[in-house]
């Protein structure tokens, strides 16, 4: 089986680590620790591809502890226990050389499995290093969280991946054996967004891509490759969103056809279910609105079904919806009414509620006036009479104005029918 790039290039000492000065930085705290032999329990508090397994990893090495990896995806009580008996069986607490459980995404462990750490942490039975993307104040116990240093890690700078780039080019023995060329960088670095392990994922994509004997990496061909074969790489990047808008446009713009064919690359894509279903949720009522108030129903049974059914029985629902809302009428009167009035709400500020809609449940504010004069409009023909409901600030404004779609003609006409004189319908 081959080796991803990114774990063939991964550091084999802390000199070949790039980034997190402030860490492991000649003056850096990582630096000084290992220094004065102090080695407290640590949690990595970072993006993705910054570094955060290897650095662990290189801590070890460098003290020359014994080093236990658990994910915590996959890894429960169990697991902890297992490795926390072999630490007090091989005496690591009798000769200060403790080993280090390094657990990666350790936001992701329940309070139960946090809590199976406590007491190895507090006798140094093991060190802990624990990694996450996640704010620690809120994804780890306190308990544990003061048993441990929190240090942060940064994105990776253009420099460090830069330089990162350049090591894999002339270290890496694959790569050495083809014809590659950089005119180019900006793209890779920027794709990368400070992630290293994107940054070499996308690199080994590029070249895995070419068929000549000679590569020569441009802008325009990452920009190409990651379009033409996959969004798997960049699920948070621009790509993935480039590929959303595509299918939503095409829905608001009534071509199912694309709408469907933009689906199937996001299903393809391993596009999130539950992203899709709630972009056509927003969608319904953004775009389709009172235009055909069913979509709304159909998009949010759609994103309730999904999540419960998952893939691959979810295509279906998907591109039922998907379907069914590129061939509704459209109106996005809805979404502007109610734009048009938090824009009058900043405009005017607190505009006081007209005394004769204002609630009266104690004898005082009845007394003062509150709910006289309201007109229930149930008392008259065709449940409505004429009275003043908006601020006399703004009296008249018009927030909703119905389109020209079948649904909101039939709405124009019935508000014409009562308020044509005051809001010019």
């Amino acid at each position: 089986m081959n080796t991803p790039l990114a774990e063939r290039m991964r550091p084999k000492s802390l000199a070949d680590y790039y980034g997190q000065e402030h860490l492991v930085g000649p003056k850096g705290s990582l630096s000084q620790m290992i220094v004065n032999g102090v080695f407290p329990s640590m949690v990595f508090w970072g993006p993705p591809g910054t570094g955060k397994t290897t650095l662990a990893q290189l801590l070890a090495k460098e003290k020359e502890r014994p080093f236990y990896q658990l994910s915590a995806i996959n890894a429960g009580v169990k697991e902890v226990r297992e490795i926390i008996q072999k630490a007090e069986n091989t005496g690591g607490l009798f000769s200060g050389k403790s080993p280090i459980l390094f657990i990666d995404e350790i936001h992701r462990f329940s309070k139960a499995q946090q809590d199976s750490l406590l007491n190895a942490v507090e006798k140094g039975i093991v060190t802990l290093i624990g990694a996450t993307t996640e704010n620690p104040s809120f994804e780890v116990i306190n308990a544990l969280l003061s048993r441990c240093q929190v240090y942060l890690l940064e994105a990776l700078g253009k420099k460090d991946l830069q330089n990162i780039l350049t090591q894999a080019l002339t270290t890496d023995e694959q790569l050495k054996a083809k014809k590659i060329e950089i005119k180019e960088s900006e793209a890779l670095i920027e794709l990368a967004g400070g992630d290293a392990r994107k940054l070499l994922s996308l690199l080994e994509l590029v070249v895995q891509n070419q068929n000549s004997k000679k590569i020569v990496l441009t802008n325009a061909l990452v920009f190409d490759t990651v379009q033409t074969q996959t969004v798997l790489f960049d699920k948070n990047g621009d790509f993935h969103y480039d590929m959303v808008s595509a299918f939503i446009k095409s829905i608001r713009g009534s071509d199912p056809n694309a709408a469907v064919y933009w689906l199937a690359r996001m299903i393809e894509a391993g596009e999130d279910i539950a992203f899709i279903a709630r972009r056509m949720l927003i969608l319904a009522a953004e775009d389709i609105g009172i235009a055909n108030p069913t979509a709304l129903v159909l998009a949010n049974s759609t994103f309730q079904a999904v999540t419960s059914v998952g893939y691959p029985e979810g295509r279906i629902l998907l591109s039922e919806c998907a379907l069914y809302l590129a061939s509704s009428p459209k109106s996005n009167r809805a979404y502007k009414a109610i734009d048009y009035a938090l824009e009058k709400v900043k405009q005017t500020g607190n505009l006081q509620v007209p005394i004769h809609l204002r609630n009266a449940p104690t004898k005082l504010m009845k007394e003062l006036g509150y709910g006289q004069g309201y007109q229930y409009a149930h008392d008259f023909q065709n449940q409505f009479v004429d009275q003043e409901f908006l601020p006399e600030q703004i009296r008249g404004t018009k927030f909703y104005d119905p389109g020209e779609n079948p649904k909101e003609k039939t709405i124009r006409e019935f508000l014409k029918f009562r308020w044509k004189e005051k809001y010019n319908y």
